[in-house]
């Protein structure tokens, strides 16, 4: 089967993309014929020039096609997909709805929001990558059909970790859906060490949340083995998300045996770690002081990872998702 996959150019790293890569790579293993465009632009509010190259793209792939299309760049322009939804056969890849992203004004939300909402029903499939975030859209858009794909994790060795206790790793974009000052301040009155590790695109912002606290630092975007480092490194990882489809950042520490507490992360985390209230401070801080004086919660944690480690989902039935979903679209 050839499908035509229209994806965002790389420019920081993110989950959407290292998903969209093993995308690419698994369903190509499986004997999917994959053609790949990536379209540069400020996805999902993109200038003329971005506009037009989707409108390009999608004009030459031949009546009857098969396209997925990652959620970013679709859901922000339905008039564009929408000129060509009865002639192609359309699968939209939505890795996060538009407007759970945080620091919007309500009127450009709400306008996100209804033209998701017109894209995704006009597609012929929509494709969500967790069991929560498929059963949202589908009641929130008033869809139909909505697969899952759930994100794979890679292998790993299991993190050493420094002294069991003192170091920290949030792995995330710094931006504020993902819960940075939350962590910040939780943080403030505790004997625990903390590095981000992510892009920051308002360096102005990180200034601000880490000028008191000489405990965090800021390593910016990492990959390869300086991420690996970071992770074998870490004792604890937190991620105190606002709002998430899946999170995996949380996987791949679980996938190092690395405990876990974060929040918004259900699907991801199932029950190897402390899964708390989005944006509650104060039970973070609670949760962490117990981390650092309760020996106990520590083992417990630590416990939680390793079974989880074992029952994570590889890349390959990622692969082995999509590709039921895309034949689905012959149906």
């Amino acid at each position: 089967m050839k499908v035509h996959f229209v994806v965002t150019t790389v420019d920081r790293p993110s989950g959407g993309n290292v998903y969209d890569r093993h995308a690419t790579a698994g369903l190509a293993a499986l004997g999917f014929d994959v053609r790949e465009t990536a379209i540069a632009g400020t996805w999902p509010q993109p200038g003329d020039d971005a506009r037009e190259r989707l409108a390009e793209v999608l004009a030459a792939v031949p009546d009857g096609g098969a396209v997925l299309i990652d959620g970013l760049v679709a859901c922000g322009v339905p008039e564009i997909l929408g000129a060509h939804s009865d002639r192609l056969r359309t699968a939209v890849l939505v890795h996060l709805p538009l407007a759970d992203e945080t620091g919007l004004d309500p009127a450009t939300a709400a306008r996100l929001d209804t033209a998701e909402r017109t894209t995704l029903r006009a597609a012929d499939l929509v494709i969500a990558t967790s069991p929560q975030a498929a059963q949202r859209l589908a009641r929130h858009h008033g869809l139909r059909r909505v697969r899952t794909a759930v994100p794979g994790t890679d292998s790993a060795a299991l993190a050493p970790g420094t002294d069991g206790v003192s170091r920290l790793l949030c792995v995330a974009s710094l931006t504020p859906r993902k819960g940075h000052d939350v962590l910040v301040e939780a943080l403030a009155d505790l004997p625990l060490n903390c590095d981000f590790v992510g892009p920051a695109p308002d360096p102005d912002r990180v200034r601000r949340l880490l000028e008191h606290h000489e405990r965090i630092r800021w390593r910016g975007p990492l990959h390869g083995a300086e991420l690996a480092d970071a992770y074998a490194s870490a004792d604890l990882l937190v991620q105190p998300s606002l709002a998430e489809t899946y999170g995996m950042a949380v996987t791949e520490a679980l996938a190092r045996g690395i405990p876990v507490i974060a929040s918004a992360v259900p699907d991801a985390l199932g029950d190897g770690g402390l899964l708390l209230p989005p944006g509650d401070t104060k039970a973070l801080a609670d949760a962490l002081r117990r981390w650092s004086d309760d020996p106990d919660f520590r083992s417990r944690l630590r416990e939680s990872a390793l079974r989880r480690r074992d029952q994570l989902p590889t890349w390959a039935s990622t692969a082995r998702q999509l590709a039921a979903a895309l034949t689905s679209l012959g149906a």
